[in-house]
């Protein structure tokens, strides 16, 4: 039986003491995380949201959010002017994704996103005489459906429809609509597996 190390024998207490007070804690950064986020938006958070950790909201906050949310960390939530971002009920939204919204963004309910995603309807402009970062964007809407996986460090691009049921490879540069029930993957995305199963 190997002798405890000086170190091990002065740890005990303090990991002890961790992991007694390590729910409580973790229940009330949760409760700070949420309220911050329901502070941050223009319309109701429901009370069902479950936030993992802060959210860094942007822009007029116009995000509409369903039942049963699963938000983790260091999300990017931008909106302009009256687009508004939605979000379906039990959509799962990883680490890090950003969504941008300029014209409109809709998540349909139970879909799930990556870490690391990028979903924004919007592209810079380029017009003679003005610098790009002056000359505005141009957007067009993006659609997600319901059922939805979009794999990590996935870019969607704007004016995309994604149809239910529908799974997006890891990496992948989606800059077309994607069919109900079809597997994309690679840059640009293109599809690799199509099933009957798809969620009517």
């Amino acid at each position: 039986m190997p002798i405890p190390r000086a170190k091990d024998i002065l740890a005990a207490p303090f990991t002890l003491a961790y992991r007694i007070s390590a729910t409580p804690r973790e229940f009330f950064r949760r409760l700070r995380c949420f309220a911050r986020l329901r502070a941050a938006l223009a319309f109701p958070l429901p009370s069902s949201t479950v936030v993992l950790g802060p959210i860094h909201v942007f822009g007029t906050g116009r995000v509409r959010c369903g039942e049963n949310l699963l938000l983790y960390p260091d999300l990017h939530l931008e909106t302009h002017s009256e687009a508004e971002i939605e979000l379906g009920s039990g959509v799962v939204v990883s680490r890090g994704v950003h969504l941008v919204a300029f014209t409109g963004l809709r998540i349909g309910n139970g879909t799930m996103i990556g870490e690391y995603s990028s979903i924004r309807d919007a592209n810079h402009a380029r017009l003679p005489g003005i610098s790009m970062r002056d000359a505005g964007n141009i957007g067009r809407p993006i659609v997600i459906g319901s059922e939805v996986w979009i794999g990590r460090g996935t870019a969607i691009l704007a004016g995309v429809t994604i149809g239910d049921g529908a799974t997006i490879g890891a990496n992948a540069v989606v800059t077309r609509d994607v069919p109900p029930g079809v597997t994309v993957a690679g840059v640009p995305a293109r599809p690799i597996i199509s099933r009957s199963n798809a969620p009517s």
